[in-house]
């Protein structure tokens, strides 16, 4: 039977006091409890409680919407018309509304996932097994692969299903595979010898398809992670200044956190414009 002592320490001195600064952040989530035959990692607790904070403070902000916004109205539409001027320009405007909800939703979810790690009681609360292992309750969410990889998967299923639709499978091979060249202007055996060159850089363009949950995931994880184990070094690198030096790298994983989760959008974005924004007249 383990028996769970809760402990909460003070923001700036956890990592002393239980030597997480000297090992680092785990590189696997800890297991907290089971729900059933379900495993539920520290991580995945800190995704429900993100998630269930950002759906009620946004009903809190906008509850009933009006045409004269009042001023909470007002601030979350600030956010949403801020992050439609960067996203409309790329996936083009027949695709903004239809993509829109992935895009924000993406961003938020992503940016208050970084800053969670920052958080009062992230890496402080606890419990103690049998064995004397501390096992920390609450790991920022993207501070775990298995998160990234499934924002990752989710992004880019959703990327296949907005090119499959408003595009087509037919368009979608002539974009991967076609012959760029114009044959007016080439000459017809310049063309003709331009389309195996072409269908090898199509190859080379699946490929890149192919790795980019990987490369999307390993992105944020890298970073996050990183910043975690940053943060806890900092904590025991000078001993007695623990409340200090930590300061100034809290103020970069803020600007990293933020930077992490626009080009997690910013490149969903790119991938629907590539394939789905052709230049459409703007009404």
């Amino acid at each position: 039977m383990v028996k769970y002592g809760l402990c909460f320490l003070p923001f700036f001195f956890f990592s002393p006091l239980f030597g997480a600064g000297a090992t680092g952040v785990s590189l696997t989530p800890d297991k907290a409890f089971m729900i059933g035959s379900l495993p539920v990692t520290n991580s995945m607790i800190t995704s429900w409680i993100i998630s269930l904070a950002i759906i009620i403070v946004i009903r809190l902000l906008v509850g009933k919407t009006s045409l004269i916004p009042n001023k909470k109205q007002l601030f979350v539409e600030s956010i949403v018309g801020g992050l439609r001027n960067v996203v409309e320009p790329i996936v083009g405007n027949k695709l903004f509304f239809p993509s829109f909800w992935l895009l924000s939703g993406l961003f938020i979810f992503i940016l208050i996932q970084n800053w969670s790690g920052l958080l009062p009681g992230v890496g402080s609360i606890g419990y103690f097994d049998e064995s004397g292992k501390f096992t920390y309750l609450i790991r920022p969410g993207n501070a775990d692969l298995n998160m990234t990889l499934a924002l990752a998967a989710v992004a880019n299923l959703a990327w296949l299903y907005f090119i499959f639709k408003y595009e087509g499978f037919k368009s979608i091979m002539a974009h991967i595979f076609g012959n760029k060249a114009d044959k007016n202007e080439v000459g017809i055996y310049t063309f003709i010898g331009l389309i195996p060159i072409f269908f090898a850089v199509g190859v080379i363009e699946v490929i890149s398809i192919l790795f980019r949950p990987v490369s999307l995931s390993f992105r944020l994880f890298g970073n996050v992670y990183g910043g975690e184990n940053l943060l806890h070094k900092m904590f025991t690198i000078a001993p007695g200044f623990e409340w200090v030096i930590p300061i100034p790298f809290y103020f970069m994983e803020i600007l990293i956190g933020l930077v992490q989760a626009l080009v997690f959008m910013l490149l969903i974005a790119v991938f629907i414009g590539l394939m789905c924004n052709h230049g459409d007249e703007h009404h």
